[in-house]
């Protein structure tokens, strides 16, 4: 879809509603929708919203590790591991 076809008044969503949602859906569209000449919202198709979603996790997590390692809070991989099996030990004895 042509972002110039993606943009739509709020009159036009009021009177298409139902086929506008029935499109979105089956084609995993994203529209802009306007208010008053201005860009208010943006109605997406569940799929790519999801997809959006676990996206944006993965990127906060990759900058949460750079961060760490900017930061030095990092440990070599073996200490790591050692340190969760001895917690797992630990479970399993109480």
């Amino acid at each position: 879809m042509k972002p110039s076809e993606a943009i739509k008044p709020i009159s036009y969503l009021k009177a298409h509603a139902s086929e506008m949602i029935r499109d979105i859906a089956e084609n995993q569209k994203t529209v802009i929708i306007t208010h008053n000449g201005e860009a208010k919202v943006v109605v997406q198709d569940i799929h790519s919203y999801e997809q959006l979603q676990a996206s944006l996790a993965l990127l906060k997590i990759l900058a949460l590790s750079a961060r760490d390692l900017e930061d030095n809070k990092t440990e070599p991989v073996e200490l790591a591991f050692l340190d969760i099996r001895r917690k797992i030990k630990a479970n399993r004895s109480t």
